[in-house]
């Protein structure tokens, strides 16, 4: 038998009140989006403070406004994030099933719509109050990439989302019927522990990396940099460990095993989370070019 890892034994619930027929779970999934928002309040709350940070205008917005600012913002990553779940992912099972658009607790939630759901929310808040729309994204900038890893690493506990089969000896042995469906693999079949990767990738290291400019190289000092930074850093993340995560049922037929969206040839192609993810690469770079050419503050 290949060395593996077999799964740990850890429960997705961290604890179960029993409440009549059934009960309420605190799942590990919860805590992740609850710390990882706790964490970046945090650190937006703290950069507000630190004056050196900022040019002469001064930080953007109050203690009280960022106060106000985090609700809009929880409820552009649940919003985002369970629609773009529906639209990028699953449209033709909740299109025959919308009451269970609404289920959140059950899971299904897409980055890329919860992002877009936190642009929409900065973009009306920051109109609403006469707020710089390209430093108060900045802030957000420097905050979320914690809560991603955080949120990747519940991935992980949950048994979901992972990675394409391996003879790796770091693969791991994931429960499930599903996961244990890997034609041309000796069974056990072990896999890319991939909610791993992107928790290195796109929660440690983006985070390391800008809270590094924002407080060592005066990125905060020129709206939109960071900004531009974090589009391309998680996009190209997203984008590299696309080539090791297995793509949603859904994409996955006989004739296309991979699950590419966009086929050049039988085994090379586009996920859909990289089809995603291009645009924010585009979209970073031309960010970082259109703050790069603009005055400091």
């Amino acid at each position: 038998m290949i060395a593996a890892i077999p799964f740990p034994d850890i429960s997705p619930e961290i604890f179960t009140i029993p409440i009549g027929d059934g009960g309420f779970s605190l799942r590990w999934y919860a805590v992740g989006y609850l710390v990882g928002i706790a964490i970046g309040w945090w650190i937006i709350a703290r950069a507000l403070k630190t004056l050196r940070l900022w040019g002469e205008d001064g930080a953007p917005m109050t203690s009280e406004q960022l106060e106000a600012l985090s609700t809009w913002i929880v409820v552009g990553i649940i919003a985002g994030g369970r629609l773009g779940f529906v639209l990028f992912y699953q449209p033709a099972y909740y299109l025959a099933n919308p009451g269970q658009i609404l289920q959140v607790w059950e899971g299904g939630m897409s980055f890329h719509g919860g992002f877009l759901g936190v642009c929409a929310a900065v973009w009306l808040f920051s109109r609403k109050h006469g707020l710089a729309t390209a430093s108060i994204a900045d802030l957000l900038a420097i905050a979320a990439p914690i809560g991603i890893g955080l949120v990747r690493v519940t991935n992980f506990i949950n048994a979901e989302l992972w990675g394409r089969p391996t003879d790796a000896p770091w693969g791991v042995i994931f429960p499930g019927e599903a996961a244990q469906y890997c034609p041309g693999f000796a069974s056990p079949c072990a896999r890319h522990p991939s909610q791993l990767y992107e928790a290195g990738l796109e929660g440690v290291l983006l985070a390391a990396v800008l809270l590094h400019l924002a407080w060592r190289s005066g990125w905060l000092k020129r709206p939109g940099m960071l900004t531009g930074g974090f589009f391309l850093g998680y996009g190209l993340a997203r984008f590299t460990v696309e080539f090791f995560r297995q793509a949603d049922g859904q994409y996955i037929t006989p004739d296309n095993p991979w699950g590419h969206v966009i086929r050049l040839s039988p085994d090379i192609g586009m996920t859909m989370g990289q089809l995603l993810s291009t645009p924010m690469i585009v979209i970073g770079l031309a960010t970082l070019i259109w703050a790069a050419r603009r005055p400091a503050r």
